[in-house]
């Protein structure tokens, strides 16, 4: 058995089908709390996922600062985020 390195929280968001079009507006602001979370410690790594975006993966170091971080998005204030799940990730491998 493989044994569990570190516990992390990983956010999951769906993004709405015009994401690249309705995000423009907003970008500059979610881009910032990302980067002002990661300055923190809080934010371990982010992105979006597939090309076009139709989500988005943010790796937290707690469910406390993934659920802050989601009550601060400009994404979810502006509805570009119909859904999110924060949940534990079992690390096994990685830095």
């Amino acid at each position: 058995m493989i044994p569990v390195m570190n516990v992390v929280s990983l956010l999951s968001y769906d993004y709405v089908p015009d994401i690249v079009e309705r995000r423009v507006p907003h970008r500059e602001g979610h881009l910032a709390l990302i980067a002002r979370y990661h300055d923190a410690g809080d934010c371990l790594l982010a992105g979006a996922v597939g090309d076009p975006p139709r989500a988005g993966a943010l790796v937290f170091r707690t469910p406390e600062a993934a659920a802050a971080f989601v009550a601060e998005d400009p994404y979810v204030a502006a509805g570009l985020v119909p859904a999110h799940r924060i949940d534990p990730w079992a690390l096994v491998a990685g830095p």
